[in-house]
């Protein structure tokens, strides 16, 4: 513990900035607690605290620049990828989506703030085509406003942080294994979290084969489409389908038959709305198991423009 302390107390600006750099980049390490910690020890000091804000800021938009080029790069690929690895695999589902689709880049400026949604938010920008210049705008307000958050808790509380790290102390050899404890509980929690939200979206699909049975045999269900705009219009759709970017586009009347599908793993943005027409007085409603890629794999016809 001694030497975590020394490391924060001789090295606070470079443990703030690897830590944010590692949490913004996607991993499970907290970046607050270093920049609460770092804030307290420099009000104790009488040190200015503009520097822990800029650099914590300057963290987090490497970061977010890394995403960006990613989602320029990759696109949805990336997109598929972080939904498939992510602890928080609800941040990638159609509403969180839908919130950069209706607000575009300023969404970024309270994305931090929004578990899980931060990474998702700058990689839509670079693959929705958002310029440089915009992204890094709203991109470097909404850093410095979650930093500044950040060193505020450890200025005001500075009395409290040192309590802490005073009892930390006493523990002596026993304090490092106590926090790396509480790191392995938060990871913990974000996988049980995880593999709640998924067992939540367990519900009877159907398969391509069955909805184009439906569809030759003229009992075609009404199909809604819950992919980003982007996705629709570059590799087409299931002839017929209705394109739902939010929850609010969804058909206000209910109808015997929904098929919902998606272009995202285990077709987290489907199931959802799937769920949510149901509460809404929707008869029956199923996503299509494999979405939209397993629904071209087989040949069927594509709709496009």
């Amino acid at each position: 513990m001694d030497i975590l302390l020394h490391l924060i107390e001789s090295y606070g600006l470079l443990v703030v900035f690897v830590a944010v750099l590692l949490d913004q980049g996607g991993l499970p390490v907290p970046a607050y607690p270093p920049i609460i910690v770092t804030a307290a020890i420099a009000v104790d000091r009488g040190e200015s605290l503009l520097a822990i804000v800029l650099v914590a800021s300057a963290a987090a938009v490497v970061a977010d620049w890394l995403w960006f080029l990613g989602g320029r790069r990759f696109g949805n690929a990336l997109l598929k990828l972080m939904c498939r690895l992510s602890l928080s695999p609800d941040s990638c589902v159609l509403m969180t989506r839908g919130v950069y689709a209706r607000w575009g880049a300023p969404s970024l400026i309270l994305a931090k703030f929004v578990p899980g949604f931060a990474a998702v938010a700058t990689t839509l920008a670079g693959d929705t085509g958002t310029s440089t210049r915009r992204f890094l705008l709203f991109d470097a307000i909404g850093a410095l406003l979650w930093a500044s958050v950040a060193v505020a808790v450890g200025a005001v509380f500075h009395r409290a942080v040192n309590d802490v790290l005073a009892r930390l102390e006493a523990l002596g050899h026993y304090a490092l294994p106590v926090l790396l404890a509480l790191i392995a509980t938060f990871v913990a929690y974000k996988w049980v979290r995880r593999q709640w939200f998924l067992r939540q979206l367990r519900m009877a699909r159907i398969t391509v084969g069955e909805l184009y049975r439906m569809i030759e045999d003229g009992s075609g269900p009404t199909i809604l489409d819950v992919r980003r705009a982007e996705s629709r219009a570059e590799s087409g759709w299931i002839p017929g389908a209705i394109f739902v970017a939010t929850l609010s586009d969804a058909p206000l009347i209910p109808a015997d038959e929904v098929i919902v599908y998606c272009d995202c793993p285990s077709e987290a943005s489907a199931a959802v709305l799937a769920q949510e027409l149901k509460r809404r007085g929707y008869k029956r409603v199923r996503p299509l198991a494999g979405g939209f890629a397993a629904w071209a794999a087989e040949g069927h016809a594509i709709a496009r423009d």
